[in-house]
């Protein structure tokens, strides 16, 4: 096991590189599945998450040849099962995507429910929904998810709530579907607009992604080809506002400045200053005395992202007077709220709604990475923190962040990574 200890105090300041999107690449992953040629991934973020779904289609019978660190060939198709290894599939939420890419291929799936970080209920009525739409039978009776389908047709689709998950799983059935799917209430997150650009450049026929209403027209077959993924959007807002939290001035290449907007909105509005370029971003603090506290609420896109929740309820642990973080699509995500306490933080939780009164300083003490971005949270306030932070529990980091806390060290940040022996992992 590792854990990492940070000294805080330092300002981060230069330029930094934005790696490949993970959420966009364990869409693009299962969606290779069907394609008959080889797909040639590049920007594809060298993460745990990515390396873990590569080798559930390995397990599929999927030819992988990386190329380099972030480029890999994926060819499936040899594939010849539609029950990846429940092992695997347990340990990441990413793997539900498997449902619709094994569904549109084989008409059929065997699937475990999926695991990833654990932040409140992930209900896939909606995924089961749309399935059952295009003419699957599915069963979950037995603890896991079993489908089958003589035939998938075209379906028109409405989604409740706005659900990436299943606007995705939408997506991956109905490209080689019968006819016509209409999704109506669809997910427009970058990532969704990334995996249909995908699928669009090895043939599908689909429109409107990045809108509330995607059509897709099945196709016969869909062929290779070389396909390059966005940039984070999410890594890129966590060191935006870790550059504000430590009060620094930092550059940000190799992003896409419109998926930011948001983000860079409330930096904005809580006093920040931020310079948009063609594919780069500048965030700095010009004087502290201008910080302010904000409100903001956590909605799907284009609203504030919910993956950047923790990490801007930590920058505003220390600017004076009250701020106010609702969350609008978990119901379980402010449990890093108490790793923050631990560190000085003056919060408090009243339900989807946390009430975050300033504070001079932050100081260091051993916390805990809850989950993914949570874990990036504590980085960044161990980053502001007097003394030194020690966070345990970082494979939740390592699963969604490449080369993460490297990027901090040459931003200034003192950052050690250190094994830790078993029996002193509280």
């Amino acid at each position: 096991m590792e854990k990492l200890l940070i000294k805080g105090g330092n300002k981060l300041n230069g330029e930094v590189s934005i790696s490949g999107a993970k959420n966009a690449a364990v869409a693009i992953l299962p969606a290779c599945i069907l394609v008959n040629g080889v797909c040639r991934i590049e920007n594809l973020p060298d993460i745990k998450d990515v390396k873990l779904f590569l080798k559930i289609l390995e397990g599929l019978n999927a030819k992988i040849e990386y190329i380099d660190h972030n480029t890999v060939e994926v060819d499936c198709r040899n594939v010849d099962s539609y029950e990846p290894d429940s092992d695997l599939t347990r340990r990441m939420r990413g793997s539900s995507y498997l449902m619709g890419a094994l569904l549109g291929r084989f008409h059929k799936f065997k699937v475990d429910p999926p695991g990833g970080c654990d932040f409140g209920t992930r209900p896939i009525d909606m995924h089961i929904k749309c399935f059952e739409a295009m003419g699957a039978a599915i069963d979950s009776s037995r603890g896991i998810l079993v489908a089958e389908a003589p035939q998938l047709s075209g379906a028109h689709i409405f989604f409740d709530i706005v659900s990436v998950g299943a606007t995705v799983n939408a997506i991956l059935a109905s490209v080689l579907a019968e006819g016509t799917t209409v999704i109506e209430s669809a997910a427009k997150e970058p990532h969704v607009v990334d995996l249909a650009n995908f699928l669009n450049n090895c043939g599908a026929q689909i429109r409107g992604a990045g809108t509330d209403t995607i059509k897709i027209k099945g196709v016969n077959s869909l062929h290779g080809g070389t396909y390059t993924i966005i940039p984070d959007q999410i890594e890129a807002g966590t060191f935006m506002i870790a550059a504000a939290a430590t009060r620094g001035d930092v550059t940000l290449r190799n992003v896409i400045p419109r998926h930011l907007e948001i983000i860079g909105s409330k930096l904005i509005e809580a006093g920040v200053k931020m310079e948009s370029m063609t594919d780069s971003v500048r965030v700095w603090v010009e004087d502290d005395a201008k910080l302010r506290s904000i409100n903001f609420i956590a909605l799907p896109y284009p609203g504030f992202p919910t993956d950047m929740q923790p990490q801007l309820v930590t920058f505003l642990t220390t600017i004076p007077g009250t701020s106010t973080a609702r969350e609008g699509v978990w119901e379980d995500r402010f449990r890093y709220v108490n790793q923050l306490k631990r560190m000085g933080a003056n919060i408090r939780v009243e339900g989807k709604l946390a009430i975050i009164d300033g504070v001079p300083q932050l100081s260091g003490a051993n916390v805990k990475a809850t989950d993914l971005r949570a874990g990036a949270a504590m980085i960044i306030a161990g980053l502001m923190a007097e003394g030194t932070t020690e966070i345990r529990d970082i494979y939740h980091i390592d699963r969604g962040y490449e080369n993460f806390e490297n990027k901090f060290i040459a931003l200034g940040g003192d950052i050690q990574r250190v094994q830790v022996i078993e029996d002193d992992y509280i």
